[in-house]
């Protein structure tokens, strides 16, 4: 045992070192404070139901507190049979936000970069690489947490699967199917899905391999591990991507119902939605110099002009008193007008720039030039792939192709995410080159070579200082518009306005100045200690130390622009910090348990205000139903929105201001309520019908219902027939609606719930009977004469029965991982563990 913790001692003293960093840059998270994360106040809104049940001790899958209603989980669910929502639950219980995730991406690189057997050290310094790119800062600031603990399991399972293609098939498999079922958990597919094109390279690049060097068995028994390692990850997660999937169909990023008058493309999102967030094709030079395009448009992160601007200094020559002026050209950047944000790149909006780090663009630019491992080849493809995914709407030639030919492309969005897969290739190849040193015997060669990499990377800073206008223009693509809304704000002073404006521009390419001259000293000091290790002035430990705090405190320095301090707060409730407003305490006194509230004052695809307090009409999640989507985008999106829709959806309140901005509450009294009966049926052969017909039509005497539900529907009967027929809701919850009917005809009753068929199961009287879709989106019923006990109970399968595959699942990787961890002790008693070949050198 003594040895074993003499051989392991320098592993606790960086898990050590790696704690005491958490410790200092996150001080505030260990004093119980938290991350301002406006999204996190947002996704507070949208689980408002969901987490007054779960105070109740109570679990729904469905909820109606946003979008009319939807599946609850693809908002929140616990899962309990998946062995990852334990290891989460740990994980979050015991560290705060966001150390624990943190720790995974410095604890899942470390491992990664011993896998590629690096010294500990270095491995560290790479760990750091990795989780201190400002990427994984800028999520965690936001509170994008889930995607930055799908990241966090990029390193990981990228060693897993070298382990895997080494020879250990076993231990690789068997870690693989475990991080990925982490990976999985995160429940965010687009990283995962981005991360697996990466994979696909490396995959191939194996594979020309094997084929070259005639080891074509070993690489299909280590895809046959790798493969069954994926399999059980899936299975593992067998209960979220079951439900997932089957939702899928039917949310935004599914197949369009309408063919006419749809905003929507026939299958997954917008291009113009998809690209919306594209990366600059020479944004990329953030990599290097973070300022290069400005850093955050705006938010604590913002940069801030003083006193010597060229923005001040332009008010100071019109005459503004110094102090007035600075605060004017602080202002400016803030102005609600095109073009004038510091920020000059194409995005909507950014908190900031994909910084790499000069250091490690440094070494990545070296690692070109020396490293002989083929793992050079996939870490270049991938790079190159990923950056042209990334460019988007920039310039869309491959990305195209993928949007419009590669499966499952086009249903995400912000494709300049994909950068994340980039940002863990560069570290990567920059400590594959420090390897190439450390074992190079001509160290004369690797000397010129590293000559090489910094009269290129040196001299691409040089002209950034220089003449950054080779590379970089200062100027949005709304420059002029800027200078119009700027012209209108000087009173028609056109002249002073392009004076600011190009002030503005000064501004921008002093800002890249600065930190190109920063990203010089980091290249130069990281030249000088390879120099050093080089001529042997400095032993392989010492080496390794110097580079690992030069790493940090490159990144460190930017990341404390985005993340620092300040943005911690005491940690409140949402309910603190978000208040009703007056109307909303007016409306709230209604002790009806389902009825809807219709907020003009929010955007209907963006309110994550109202849900906090009503069961809202509009809301906010990329998942929402696309049959509801279409349904506000043709009926409550347009002015004045159709009220027959208001009323079939039991609208019972709008909210809307007057000229003087106050709130007002409006009363529908038109509303239809929970449930009716009606009249008559109108067959519509489509979705488009369905659509026209509901733009004018009395939702309390008819109900439109598309003609593929006519076998369910007696055309002969005559309906509503009895004007005192009842039909009320007499328990409420979101999961188990019960309503009680009485007639003395035969009745088709309507309920203002949305429509979905994955689950919803309607009971009269304790038995099941069909129901249908009526009115586009609402539910419709034959209720028979008499007095009834009506039903409708979400169960769906796709949940309750995944939930014990997950827990078998569960169970086959414990006894995975324990089995590995049994082969492994085993051999090393025999001495027969392989050892990996990661950084092998070979033939081009």
């Amino acid at each position: 045992m003594n040895n074993w913790f003499k051989r392991n001692g320098i592993h606790f003293l960086i898990a050590a070192i790696f704690l005491v960093i958490c410790f200092i840059y996150f001080t505030p998270a260990f004093q119980g404070k938290t991350l301002g994360q406006v999204d996190v106040i947002g996704a507070q809104s949208t689980q408002k139901e969901i987490n007054d049940y779960r105070a109740k001790d109570t679990t729904i899958l469905w909820t109606n507190q946003i979008f009319g209603g939807m599946p609850a989980y693809q908002i929140w669910a616990p899962y309990p049979d998946n062995i990852t929502s334990t290891i989460v639950r740990v994980l979050t219980t015991v560290f705060p936000n966001p150390i624990y995730n943190i720790l995974i991406l410095l604890f899942g690189t470390y491992f990664l970069f011993c896998v590629l057997k690096l010294n500990p050290w270095l491995a560290a310094a790479g760990a750091i690489a990795f989780t201190f790119s400002s990427y994984n800062i800028i999520l965690l600031d936001a509170g994008h947490t889930n995607q930055a603990f799908a990241i966090a399991f990029f390193a990981p399972i990228i060693a897993s699967v070298i382990l895997t293609l080494r020879g250990r098939y076993l231990l690789g498999s068997s870690l693989l199917a475990f991080f990925l079922a982490m990976e999985i958990k995160a429940n965010h597919l687009q990283m995962t899905y981005y991360l697996l094109l990466a994979l696909l390279i490396l995959l191939g690049v194996e594979l020309y391999h094997a084929l070259k060097s005639k080891t074509i068995p070993a690489f299909f028994k280590s895809v046959t591990f790798i493969g069954a390692a994926i399999l059980l990850s899936i299975v593992v997660n067998a209960s979220l991507l079951w439900s997932t999937f089957e939702y899928s169909k039917d949310s935004y990023r599914g197949n369009s119902n309408l063919t006419q008058n749809t905003k929507e493309p026939s299958s997954g999102l917008t291009k113009d939605y998809a690209y919306q967030w594209s990366q600059g094709v020479s944004e990329c030079f953030t990599f290097l110099v973070p300022n290069a395009y400005g850093g955050p448009s705006g938010g604590p992160g913002a940069e801030t002009l003083d006193q010597n601007s060229e923005t001040a200094k332009a008010f100071v020559t019109k005459g503004v008193p110094a102090d007035q002026a600075t605060t004017y050209a602080q202002q400016i950047p803030n102005l609600p007008g095109p073009g004038l944000s510091l920020y000059w790149g194409n995005k909507p909006s950014t908190s900031g720039p994909f910084y790499f780090g000069a250091v490690i663009c440094f070494l990545f630019v070296f690692g070109l030039l020396v490293v002989k491992s083929r793992l050079k080849w996939w870490l270049l493809g991938t790079v190159v792939l990923t950056l042209l995914l990334s460019f988007g709407g920039n310039w869309p030639y491959v990305s195209d192709l993928f949007f419009n030919y590669f499966p499952l492309y086009n249903k995400f969005r912000a494709v300049e995410s994909i950068v994340a897969v980039t940002s863990i290739c560069f570290p990567i190849l920059a400590f594959l080159a420090i390897q190439e040193i450390i074992t190079a015997t001509d160290k004369k060669i690797i000397f010129n070579k590293l000559k090489l990499a910094l009269y290129i990377t040196g001299g691409l800073i040089l002209i950034l200082i220089a003449m950054p206008q080779v590379f970089l223009s200062f100027k949005p693509t709304d420059y002029q518009n800027g200078i119009a809304y700027l012209t209108q704000q000087l009173r028609g002073d056109s002249a002073f306005a392009n004076t600011v404006a190009n002030s503005l521009v000064n501004d921008r390419q002093d800002l890249e100045r600065a930190d190109a001259l920063r990203s010089l000293l980091f290249v130069v000091l990281t030249f000088g200690i390879l120099w050093a290790f080089i001529k042997q002035k400095i032993n392989l430990t010492v080496f390794s130390i110097v580079l690992f705090a030069l790493t940090l405190v490159d990144l460190w320095q930017v990341d404390k622009r985005y993340l620092k301090d300040a943005n911690f707060q005491d940690k409140q409730e949402a309910e603190e910090l978000v208040k009703p407003r007056e109307v909303d305490q007016f409306i709230m006194r209604d002790t009806d348990p389902d009825y809807r509230v219709f907020d003009l004052t929010q955007g209907i695809k963006s309110d994550t205000y109202s849900p906090f307090f009503h069961k809202s009409i509009g809301g906010y999640s990329a998942a929402r139903l696309k049959r509801y989507d279409e349904l506000m985008d043709n009926q409550l999106s347009i002015n004045p929105p159709n009220h027959d829709v208001m009323d079939m959806l039991n609208t019972k309140y709008l909210i809307t201001q007057d000229t003087a901005r106050n709130y007002k509450m409006i009363s529908n009294e038109t509303a239809c309520g929970h449930a009716w009966f009606v009249k008559s049926v109108k067959f519509a052969k489509n979705a488009d019908a369905e659509m026209q017909a509901i733009s004018a039509f009395s939702p309390k005497d008819e109900a439109i219902v598309d003609q593929r539900y006519q076998s369910l529907i007696d055309t002969k009967q005559h309906y509503g027939g009895d004007p005192n027929a009842t039909i009320k809701l007499v328990h409420y919850n979101p999961d188990h609606l019960t309503y009680e009917t009485g007639s003395t005809t035969q009745q088709i009753a309507v309920f203002s719930e949305i429509y979905y068929d994955k689950g919803w199961k309607m009971l009269i009287d304790g038995v099941e009977k069909p129901y249908f879709r009526a009115d586009y989106i609402l539910r419709a019923a034959i209720i028979p004469i008499g007095n009834h006990k009506v039903e409708f109970i979400f169960h769906p399968a796709s949940y309750y029965t995944g939930e014990k595959i997950s827990l078998a699942g569960s169970i086959l990787l414990v006894l995975a991982l324990g089995g590995a961890v049994y082969t492994e002790t085993r051999k090393k008693k025999t001495g027969a563990v392989p050892e990996p070949e990661p950084v092998k050198k070979g033939k081009k």
